[in-house]
């Protein structure tokens, strides 16, 4: 994939349109059988630097291995500066997670992928099923499974790995939540040469069960606030204390780039 790549943090992420994010994963996947090889596509956001930022072992797994997407509005924000530090008439979008979904299942109807579906509960993944046959009439899903609530151990792998390499699905999309999902997309990709992509609350929006932010909060980079004040209990720890360490990773990493600070100083 052509694209040029920004570290927020410490993590790299790919910056490119979503348009091209989409053909690029379409493209890659109708042609995975032949090269036998499969990639994990991460939709990464603020709280996955913040975690990045103080779990080793998930640190190292977003640098080395895999494509990292810009979701969150701060991570785009981050990558803009710095694209823009280097050419002023630069810019970087934003590659929403729920948006690169859907978008990817439309599309991918003309070129014939197949998709399988991995997480959520048994109520949520029956109705999101229901629901993309329904909004993207001829797609062609290989299978889905809601596991049980566990770690992503070695038995997990080696369960899943099987389900997936009986369906023959060209793409696989994993919603179990991060950093689960992102350690669960690096395995089975590893394991089964199939392009895993960890999407979130995708699922639940698709679904129905949970409400998905408005446009006007889309567009304007506010969809946190939408998502807040919809589940403030789940996710109040994860904006004040993950937006802090966000904050502090970006400002340790800018610090260290002694060149980056020279160019911020003469602006």
């Amino acid at each position: 994939m052509q694209a040029h790549t920004y570290r927020v943090g410490a993590v790299p992420f790919h910056g490119v349109e979503l348009d091209h994010a989409v053909d690029w994963l379409l493209r890659d996947s109708s042609r995975v059988s032949e090269s036998a090889t499969g990639t994990s596509v991460r939709l990464a956001n603020a709280y996955c630097v913040a975690v990045a930022n103080t779990d080793e072992a998930y640190g190292k797994l977003l640098r080395e291995s895999g494509v990292n997407f810009p979701d969150g509005t701060p991570v785009w924000a981050v990558m803009n500066m710095k694209a823009r530090l280097k050419r002023p008439d630069t810019a970087v979008d934003r590659v929403r997670g729920p948006s690169f979904f859907r978008e990817c299942l439309d599309k991918g109807r003309s070129h014939d992928v197949s998709h399988y579906f991995l997480g959520g509960t048994s109520d949520t993944i029956n109705i999101m099923v229901g629901e993309v046959e329904r909004q993207y009439p001829g797609i062609h899903i290989a299978g889905y499974h809601a596991p049980p609530f566990g770690p992503v151990d070695a038995a997990f792998i080696a369960a899943e790995s099987q389900r997936i390499l009986a369906a023959k699905p060209d793409i696989v999309w994993v919603g179990l939540g991060t950093p689960k999902q992102d350690f669960a997309t690096t395995m089975l990709a590893r394991e089964t040469g199939v392009n895993c992509v960890g999407v979130g609350a995708a699922f639940d929006f698709v679904a129905g069960c949970q409400p998905e932010a408005p446009k006007f909060f889309q567009k304007s980079g506010t969809e946190w606030i939408f998502r807040f004040a919809t589940e403030p209990k789940r996710l109040w720890r994860r904006y004040t204390f993950g937006n802090f360490r966000f904050v502090h990773a970006v400002f340790v990493d800018i610090f260290r780039d002694s060149n980056l600070l020279g160019r911020l100083r003469e602006k």
